[in-house]
Parts: C-alpha cells; sequence; structure tokens
C-alpha cells in the first residue's frame, strides 16, 4: 500500500490531488463475482491536495488567499475517500459514479443497490442487489465537511487567518426543537459550531419570534448563556416550536471553498488516463441528494465542471430533490448543513438568483443570469437531470427552476437539461406501516409518507448513462407548468375535504437577502408556486407511481407539526403524509371526506392489482422503471392493499 500512495504522488504533480494514501484495502465480499466484473476491492483512505492561490481555477474560493502555505506557497488539506472498483480493471464499464456524500454520509448503494446503510459495507446485505457492481461500475465518494458529526467522511479544511492571526466574524444560529430542552445546540443537525471567542460575550444576543418574518424578542443576557461545545443554554429552557436564533462573535473561519475544487481535481484525476492497477474511465456522473444535490448546482454556478487541463469534470449530473437552491459552500463563516425550509432553518445562503438552468433576470437586481452561465462560457455544460419530490415545492422552492424570477412565467429549460417531479412523493419515505416521525412522541400530525422514489432513481441513472454514453434521448420531462394550470398559487389549489386537515398548508417563501448585516436585511419576495391537485389530493403533473395513480390514501410532500411539539399550523421540516382513505362509504364520512372510499373504487384484491400492475407496466414502457424492479413494484402494491383495507 506504500508503493501504491508513492506511485500516486508521483503521477499527481500536475494533477493538485497530490497523493491517494490508501490505509486499508479488501476484497468484497470475499472475492464474490458480481456478474461480468468479476470481484470487486475497497480502499478506504486519505486524499492529499494541494491547491495553488494564483491559479484563475482556483480563483472563485473565498479566503483561499488567507489560508497558510506549505511549499512552493501551495495550500495543503487531506479528506476521507472511500472506492470501490472491479479487481481487474480491464472488467471496468469506463464510468465513475461518484456520490457527494450528505452530511457526511453513503446513500449511493442503499439508493441504486437496494442495500441496508451502512458507513463500511462489510456484510451481503449492504451490498442489496449489486445493481452498479454488475455493470462494472467504479464507485467513489469522499468527504468535504470539516463540521460532520464524529463517525463520518470528513475534510480538515484549512482555516483563514490574518496574518497568523485569527479572524473572527458574526455567526448566526436558529434553531427550532420539538421539545422542551434546557441547552441546544448551536451547529446544525448535531454538528460542529464555530467557536466563540468569548463565551461570556455581551455583545451576543438571542433572540426569540413564532414566525419566519416575525419580530423578534430580545431575550436579557443574564438569562441564557453560551456554553463550550457549541452549546446554548436558557433559564426555564427552550419551548418547542419556537424560534430562537443566536448571534454571536467566532474566530476561525474554514475556507469551505476547497471542497469545490477538491471534488473537481479528485474526479479529474480518475478521468486522466490509464494507470496501471486503475480503470480507464471514460465518463464521471455526479450524483447527490437533497444538501449534496444541492452542493452539485453549486458546484456548476461557481464554475467548477472544468477540469485544469481542460474538458469537463462531470459529464452528466444527476440532482436529487436539490431543489432550486444552492447553499452555504463558499463563504467566509459558512455553515454546510444549513438548508432553508417554511418552518426551520431561516434565511441562510440557500435560495439565492439565479435558481434555473435558463438564463433569467432578477427583478431585484436587474442581472441576468443561470446556474449553468460559467459551464456555458467554457462548454463544459453537463447532461443534467433534476429530480423533484413534492415536497420541493413546499420547502425548497422548486418551482423557480423553471419559472422566471416573478413566477409569472415557464421558462425553456435547456436541451441538456430534464427536470422529473415524482408526484406527491415526499423529500425522504417513512417507513412501511406507516408511522408519524418522532421516537417517544409524535412530532407530525399525521404518519409519514412511505413512498421511496428508489426504483424510479434506478431508472432515471440508467436512462441519464444512455444520454451521456450513447447519445439515446431520454423522457421528456415531467414537471407542472403556468401554461397548462398544473402549476399554481397553494390558496388557488382545489383542494379535497379530509378529515381533521387544515387546507392550504404553508409553503416556503423566498426572499432576496441582503448577507451585509446578520441578521440579514429581507428585500422583495420571489413568489413560489406548488403544483395542482387532482380529486384525491394528488400532484395532477409530473410521474405518477402506481400507488399514486390507483390510490388506496392521499399522499402529500408535506406534514404539519404536531400540537405537542409546538407551531401546529406549520410544516414539521421535509417530512410528507399519508392520509387513508376510509375503507367503505359506510365508514366515510361524505361531509368531511370528499374522497371516494376504498370500496367505491374497486371491486376487490384482484381489481386494484390488475389497475396497479397497468400502471407500473406503463412506467417500464416509457422508461421510468426498470422492468427488473417490477416485481418489487408488485409485491409492494399487494402490502398497501393489505394494509388499508385491513378490518
Amino acid at each position: 500500500k506504500l508503493l501504491l500512495c508513492l506511485l500516486i504522488g508521483v503521477q499527481l504533480l500536475t494533477a493538485k490531488l497530490e497523493k491517494l494514501e490508501v490505509t486499508r484495502e479488501e476484497t468484497v465480499l470475499n472475492g464474490k463475482s458480481f456478474g461480468l466484473a468479476g470481484p470487486y476491492r475497497k480502499l478506504f483512505g486519505t486524499a492529499h491536495f494541494a491547491l495553488d492561490p494564483a491559479s484563475p481555477a482556483n480563483a472563485a474560493i473565498a479566503d483561499l488567499a488567507l489560508a497558510p502555505r506549505a511549499a512552493r506557497g501551495l495550500v495543503v488539506f487531506t479528506a476521507d475517500f472511500y472506492h470501490l472498483t472491479p479487481v481487474d480493471p480491464t472488467k471496468s464499464n469506463g464510468k465513475l459514479l461518484y456520490e457527494v456524500p450528505n452530511r457526511g454520509t453513503k446513500s449511493m448503494l442503499r439508493v441504486f443497490q437496494n442495500a441496508v446503510t451502512h458507513p463500511d459495507p462489510v456484510l451481503p446485505e449492504h451490498y442489496g442487489d449489486g445493481h452498479l457492481m454488475k455493470q462494472g461500475y467504479t464507485l467513489l465518494w469522499m468527504g468535504w465537511q470539516w463540521d460532520v458529526p464524529a463517525g463520518r467522511m470528513r475534510m480538515d479544511l484549512p482555516i483563514a487567518t490574518a496574518g497568523g492571526k485569527p479572524v473572527t466574524g458574526l455567526v448566526r444560529s436558529n434553531f427550532i426543537l420539538y421539545q422542551r430542552s434546557n441547552t441546544a445546540d448551536l451547529g446544525d443537525r448535531n454538528h460542529l459550531a464555530y467557536p466563540p471567542v468569548r463565551l461570556d460575550d455581551p455583545e451576543a444576543t438571542l433572540t426569540i419570534r413564532e414566525s419566519a418574518t416575525g419580530t423578534p424578542q430580545k431575550l436579557p443576557r443574564h438569562q441564557w448563556r453560551l456554553l463550550p461545545e457549541g452549546k446554548v443554554a436558557l433559564d426555564g429552557g427552550f419551548a418547542p416550536g419556537r424560534i430562537y436564533e443566536v448571534i454571536y462573535t467566532a474566530q476561525d473561519p474554514r475556507v469551505l471553498g476547497c471542497s469545490l475544487a477538491a471534488t473537481r481535481d479528485l474526479v479529474s484525476w480518475f478521468k486522466q488516463g490509464a494507470r496501471s492497477g486503475w480503470p480507464t474511465l471514460r465518463y464521471a456522473y455526479g450524483w447527490g441528494v437533497s444538501q449534496s444535490g444541492r452542493f452539485l448546482r453549486h458546484f456548476l454556478y461557481e464554475g467548477f465542471n472544468e477540469q485544469e487541463t481542460g474538458g469537463k469534470v462531470f459529464d452528466a449530473i444527476l440532482d436529487e430533490v436539490g431543489g432550486a437552491g444552492r447553499g452555504a459552500f463558499n463563504e467566509r463563516f459558512g455553515q454546510a448543513s444549513r438548508d432553508a425550509e417554511q418552518h426551520f432553518n431561516f434565511f441562510y445562503p440557500v435560495d439565492l438568483f439565479p435558481f434555473s438552468d435558463a438564463s433569467t433576470t432578477d427583478p431585484v437586481s436587474g442581472k441576468s443570469d443561470s446556474l449553468l452561465g460559467k459551464a456555458q462560457a467554457r462548454k463544459v455544460i453537463p447532461l443534467l437531470f433534476h429530480v423533484l419530490s413534492s415536497s420541493e415545492y413546499y420547502n425548497r422552492a422548486a418551482s423557480l427552476i423553471h419559472t422566471d424570477a416573478k413566477g409569472q412565467r415557464d421558462l425553456e429549460i435547456p436541451s441538456t437539461s430534464r427536470i422529473y417531479l415524482l408526484s406527491s412523493t415526499p423529500h425522504f419515505a417513512g417507513a412501511f406501516p406507516p408511522r408519524p416521525q418522532g421516537d417517544a412522541k409524535p412530532e407530525t400530525q399525521a404518519a409519514l409518507n412511505p413512498l421511496s422514489r428508489n426504483p424510479i432513481m434506478r431508472a432515471l441513472l440508467a436512462a441519464l448513462d444512455e444520454w451521456a454514453s450513447q447519445g439515446v434521448t431520454p423522457p421528456d420531462s415531467r414537471y407542472p407548468r403556468l401554461a397548462d394550470q398544473t402549476l399554481i398559487r397553494p390558496s388557488s389549489a382545489d383542494w379535497p375535504s379530509i378529515p381533521n386537515l387544515a387546507f392550504p398548508p404553508p409553503n416556503l417563501r423566498v426572499y432576496h437577502l441582503d448577507f451585509s448585516n446578520q441578521p440579514p436585511k429581507i428585500g422583495p419576495e420571489y413568489p413560489t408556486l406548488v403544483p395542482a391537485l387532482d380529486t384525491n389530493g394528488h400532484d395532477r403533473a409530473g410521474i405518477h407511481l402506481p400507488a399514486i395513480a390507483v390510490p388506496l390514501a392521499t399522499y402529500t410532500g408535506w406534514n404539519y407539526r404536531h400540537p405537542e411539539s409546538g407551531a401546529s399550523t406549520q410544516l414539521a421540516g421535509e417530512t410528507g403524509s399519508v392520509l387513508p382513505f376510509a375503507r367503505t362509504r359506510a365508514v366515510r364520512n361524505v361531509v368531511t371526506d370528499s374522497r371516494p372510499s376504498i370500496g367505491e373504487r374497486y371491486q376487490n384484491r384482484e381489481h386494484y392489482l390488475g389497475l396497479y400492475t397497468l400502471v407500473a407496466r406503463k412506467l417500464v414502457s416509457e422508461r421510468f422503471l426498470l422492468v427488473e424492479d417490477l416485481p418489487l413494484l408488485l409485491d409492494q402494491g399487494a402490502a398497501y392493499y393489505d394494509y388499508f383495507t385491513r378490518p
């Protein structure tokens, strides 16, 4: 392994990835053969990077000039990497699939191989059906955040300094709890927080408010305390559902944009020619989910899809449920885990103009731009799939991907892009049988929507690959539009009557933000729209799973917070809901439930499964479902029918 590291180091002098230090190498599952690709090997270790602050390719990295310098005036840092590749490199299919880890975790094998998630796969169930590996894919992950919880993939990013002295600045942390607590984390989702300069800082503030744009109430400084390990305490405790926001002076900002350059340089190296013991890779595909989908959008916007030697980094990108935003991935004191939701993580640099692949004009600044502007100028635009769930229209401003910034006009999407809405699916799937979010106490009013995108994602990856490697045109986009009235304002929707459910649900409101202040100054609004609904409460536009086309319940991309969790008229993060139909007309309250019962829709189980099968087969013919995934989906239909018709 030491020899491997030395050889790689020699070969990488021009690539800015100086060394791949392999600390562990194993044969997967004791040499199990994955179809024609044969056995796979697993490599884990540390990637060593060196960036030249004077290189034009790195000019977009904020504070890179303030990072400490090593030999040759370069900025050096390291990251965890994880790699799966055929033992025999000649059996590779010549394609790299790179996952941007979501907050340091791996999801690729779960989504594309139906595997059980594990940080270090060792058992057969951790590799699932081997779908990607049987095709000969090279699979790659790299940590890119410095602040993830322990045990996850991370990047040791350099710290910006001012002539060797600490850099300081204001950091803003807002949070909403589901249960009362005496303390709360300053970091998002258990992430590390930037350290305060002084725990007893008299200028630090803590405010409380009820809504995103509500008037904040400043709490007396003697009633609360900054604590070590990135926590804050309040006398009497923090109440659930309310918005608390701490602003304090921190120090030691990380140079976050190095992660963008590292992604460029790592993937570029794998594409740059044959090396002994390594497969020759002709195509590289990037995939990210939610936060990591936003990372890839940001990667494109900042112009990092060009190798330093010329040519594309990623030939194709699969942006899954990233919504219309980017993130705090390249700014001083940025918090990369932060997103922007209807009632969580307010006014971080996420939903920023431009939102779309198509060029649009910002009505506030008058500037015209697109997500792909820099890639277009350098002729390195990748083929792009933007995959959306219904949740992104309520929590992630998805309509701005395909409307102008005023929400008044459908955009003409570039021919290199596709947009697919998976109708009435959630941002993340809940368990089946369905149950509310929360362990000891429910945090949502309804049970979580259990519908999974994974079978569709497997087919979409196949379509994206065929487009990139063979020139086979993928299915046309499927998303709601103003022109056919499938995209509307929430107040205009024809909501069905469902017992004990208030309509319309709130959706994320997006504003032009001025970050020269903390908190930022709120400017004009960018209107966001939602899909129009059918009489069952399902999105009319998009790709319809059989459970949506032949329904037993109403499925949504949103869910209300439980009353015991506070703010019960607001959404519970990016959760979805499942709201079952009555079993028979006799038990349906026709006054409060406008949806026909299961008994009014289907004669019996066989009738239902016959209709369900027809929809599933249609998805296969439309290339939205792989034929090998048909049995799994049919089994799911039978399980759903048995569950929703139980006495």
